[in-house]
């Protein structure tokens, strides 16, 4: 590993106690250009329609995810309504693999336990590449960082390092992995809102997601680990 994305690595575990962000490191490195993940229609690194900033070519995943979100809360208001509520399902583990994204190590952990500490219906647990349904790759892309896959743990997280240079690396990567478990980008709103993105500008980064995104995602998971969507990229 160069010395380049060391530097990221010891930085980033000083970053979260202060909540000010270390930048990713700058590489000219090419991204990979294959990986284990057979579900996709092109690799990472070679996206061609999101990215963590406001992109009008991502308003057809982002549609497909609010429907998804909508459909879930008015099921569970029509049973809180009912009186007929159905007990919550255990929480779902979603397994991560890391090992592709080597510079974003500690701060996909660092993401993963700002998740796990705000929901309680679906668990983020590192695991390897035989057993992760949700996976991180690095590299540069002009279309910048981005999410992968059908909104419910499934697919993967492109990181790209300029981006991570500009705004705070910590933030994509909680707000990239807020896709995965079911959130679309919420642009317009403001910086505490973990989903508006890259909308507030450079000088956001908050990595949390606040108490109603929280709770939008545990409507998302509260019947499990079932499919909630084909598979499309969203920044």
């Amino acid at each position: 590993m160069s010395k380049a994305r060391l530097t990221l690595i010891a930085a980033s575990t000083a970053a979260l106690a202060a909540t000010t962000l270390a930048a990713a490191p700058a590489s000219t490195d090419a991204a990979p250009t294959e990986h284990s993940w057979t579900q996709q229609s092109e690799q990472p690194g070679q996206a061609r329609g999101s990215s963590y900033l406001p992109n009008q070519r991502e308003k057809a995943q982002n549609a497909r995810l609010q429907k998804n979100l909508d459909t879930a809360i008015a099921q569970a208001a029509k049973e809180q309504a009912s009186g007929q509520r159905k007990p919550l399902a255990a929480a779902v583990t979603v397994y991560y693999d890391d090992s592709q994204a080597p510079s974003f190590d500690s701060l996909i952990d660092q993401g993963a336990a700002i998740w796990n500490s705000r929901v309680t219906n679906v668990r983020l647990v590192e695991g390897n590449s035989s057993n992760a349904s949700l996976s991180y790759y690095e590299g540069t892309d002009p279309s910048g960082s981005y999410y992968y896959g059908d909104g419910h743990g499934s697919g993967y997280v492109f990181l790209d390092y300029d981006q991570a240079n500009v705004y705070a690396p910590l933030r994509i990567v909680t707000h990239e992995t807020g896709h995965a478990l079911g959130l679309p980008d919420r642009y317009t709103q403001p910086c505490s809102k973990l989903m508006s993105g890259g909308g507030p500008g450079p000088s956001c980064t908050n990595p949390y997601p606040d108490s109603v995104e929280a709770s939008e995602v545990d409507t998302l998971w509260r019947n499990g680990f079932a499919a909630s969507g084909t598979f499309s990229k969203v920044g």
